[in-house]
Formats: C-alpha cells, sequence, structure tokens
C-alpha cells in the first residue's frame, strides 16, 4: 500500500503541470481523488490493514493526500491566473500613449463660471476671492443686515460651532462663524483692503438652508459684481448689466429693472430679461438677478466716504444663468455626478 500511495504521489507531481485547462485538470482530478481515483481506491484498502498498522498506514494516507491537494492547487491557482490573463488581453506596454483618446472637461457650471468672469475681464472687472466660512460682521453686519433679519436665523443659514477656531477668519466682535449665504462678503473685504476707484466681480460657493428642488440647492454659486467710483450712477449699472445679458443670450436681448429692495443697496432693482432665442423660454420675461447703488451705510462700514464715491452692485445665481443657456430644468443633475448628462457639454 505504501508503494502504491508513493507511485500516486509521483504519478500526480509529474502530470499536475502538464495540465493545461480547467476541463483537463478537473478529469485527471477525477482518476485520483474521484469516487473510482486511484487514491480512493488506496484509502479504502484501510479495512484490510491490520489493526497494529492503521496509525502508520493512516499517516501516509493523510501525508500522500496532503501533497496532492498540493499539487492540484498549484495546478488551479495557474489555471485562474491564465484565464484572469485571456480576459484582461495582451500586457500593456506602460510607456506607450493612452490608448483612450477621451478627455476630462470643465464642469458645466464651471464653464458658464469662465465665460461670464471672462465677459467681466474684457470691461475693466477684475476676480476677487475670498474664503468660504465668514463671521456674521462681513456676512451681515457690514451689509447693514439688521439682527433681526430673516437671513440670519438658524434656519436660514449654516452656523458653525461656538467652541470653532479659524485660523485664517478672525473675527470683528463676539460673534458666530457661519458657511456664506453670499458672495457679498468679498465685496466688503475687497472695499476694506483696496481704495477706489474698485471694480470686480466675485465668483464662489455660497451655502443656505435650502430644501432641494428642482430650482434650488443647499450648495450653489454666485458671481457679484461691484463698481466704486467717482460719480458712478444708475446708468452705468444699466449699461453694464445690458452689456452683459446681450452677450450672453444674445444681441436681441432685452433687460428691465423692477424696484425691489436689498439693505446693502439702495435703490435696488430686480432685474429682468427678454430673449427671443432661449428655444421654450423664449419672449418670456425671466428674473435672473438682484442690483442697486451700494447703501451709504455700506461704505460707511469699509470706511469709504458716500459723500465723495458712490456705486454699483449686483449678483447672481450661476447655476440660474446656466440652467437658461444649457436648457436644464433641474439644478440637481449638475451635482448627480452623472457622466452621460456631464458628457452633454463636453
Amino acid at each position: 500500500m505504501q508503494e502504491k500511495l508513493t507511485a500516486i504521489v509521483a504519478g500526480v507531481q509529474e502530470s499536475a503541470p502538464k495540465l493545461q485547462t480547467r476541463a483537463e485538470f478537473e478529469a485527471y482530478k477525477a482518476t485520483i481523488s474521484g469516487p473510482k481515483g486511484s487514491l480512493t481506491d488506496v484509502m479504502k484498502g484501510m479495512g484490510k490493514v491490520p489493526k497494529e498498522d492503521k496509525p502508520a498506514m493512516g499517516k501516509l494516507i493523510n501525508q500522500a493526500k496532503t501533497a496532492v491537494q498540493a499539487a492540484f492547487d498549484q495546478v488551479v491557482e495557474r489555471l485562474e491566473a491564465a484565464e484572469l490573463a485571456a480576459k484582461l488581453g495582451p500586457a500593456i506596454d506602460p510607456t506607450l500613449p493612452a490608448p483612450d483618446p477621451s478627455r476630462g472637461t470643465l464642469h458645466p457650471i464651471a464653464q458658464v463660471r469662465e465665460e461670464m468672469v471672462e465677459l467681466f475681464r474684457r470691461i475693466g472687472f477684475s476676480v476677487a476671492e475670498a474664503t468660504e466660512v465668514e463671521t456674521e460682521h462681513y456676512c451681515f453686519d457690514a451689509l447693514n443686515i439688521p439682527s433681526d433679519h430673516p437671513a440670519r436665523d438658524m434656519q436660514d443659514s449654516y452656523y458653525l460651532p461656538d467652541a470653532l477656531k479659524v485660523n485664517n477668519v478672525s473675527k470683528h466682535a463676539d460673534e458666530k462663524y457661519l458657511l456664506r449665504t453670499h458672495t457679498s462678503t468679498v465685496q466688503i473685504r475687497t472695499m476694506l483692503q483696496s481704495k477706489p476707484p474698485i471694480r470686480i466681480v466675485a465668483p464662489g460657493r455660497c451655502f443656505r438652508r435650502d430644501t432641494p428642488d428642482a430650482t434650488h440647492s443647499a450648495n450653489f454659486h454666485q458671481i457679484e459684481g461691484l463698481y466704486v467710483d467717482k460719480n458712478v450712477t444708475l446708468l452705468d449699472l444699466k449699461a453694464t448689466l445690458d452689456h452683459f445679458v446681450k452677450t450672453i443670450f444674445g444681441p436681441k436681448a432685452k433687460t428691465r429693472l423692477r424696484p425691489s429692495f436689498f439693505p446693502f443697496t439702495e435703490p435696488s432693482f430686480e432685474m429682468d430679461f427678454f430673449s427671443p432665442d432661449l428655444g421654450k423660454l423664449s419672449n418670456k420675461w425671466l428674473e435672473i438677478m438682484g442690483c442697486g447703488m451700494v447703501d451709504p451705510e455700506v461704505f460707511k462700514a469699509v470706511g469709504i466716504d458716500p459723500e465723495v464715491y458712490t456705486g454699483f452692485a449686483f449678483g447672481m445665481g450661476i447655476e440660474r444663468i446656466a440652467m437658461i443657456l444649457q436648457n436644464v430644468d433641474d439644478i440637481r443633475y449638475y451635482y448627480q455626478n452623472d457622466v452621460r448628462f456631464l458628457k452633454q457639454f463636453a
């Protein structure tokens, strides 16, 4: 029996490396450890072994089984590696150029933002940016927003924990940190750091406690503009916004200003535009931004003499402009990371 076990192990170790397919392996494995296999036949003979020889013979059988299984494991590992290699195809030369010609592109919101920024750059505006974490002073107080204004409620703004310390944003007084609700904070910081004339646009991300729906998102993007100089009038504001609308939406576009109220501008307006070249939105008055002449109280808060300087400010949602230009009817599409959607604007 010992000679049979030795012969079986030797045969397996010799034949296993020659097996090339899983079918060959399974067929050969059946001849060894299958119901009628040679190793199984030896194990069935244990009943005829004298009682005193059974421990030694059992040990030999276990050693043979272990050796056979090790050889079979090597075959399985080799066959699995070959099957995986067949699925992957031929080896790739990492020094060659990538076979995929597709390239990444700017997000559709970023595309519209860059188009708007470039438009204002061409008429003399520069780009200003600031932190997304702000204090109540820059977000509200310096903008003439009273302490009882609804925008300052916990239900409308994302306030941060009182114990939080932000090294690069110092507090003006005993106030809270919050995520900025508009990029008007950039206007305040710019006027504190620079002297008129000032002509900036401030694109950036903002945060409000809005319930997401087709036209609202808790995270959104704004672009605001500010022009401060001597003798700036409402006519300058209207001319600037007319140029923006006609450049973005076509030369046939028209604008109108409707009286409104904002704490940081006086007088204040909502601006609508009308265009015959917008598909299903053609020939409709659409509201796209708020604007107005900078309130003298805002100038006083930043140390600019309102008797000497005047200015205008405007602000709009970049997503709002993008949805009109790209014919998108749900703002949530921009944030779902669906490549099928994004590729339409590549």
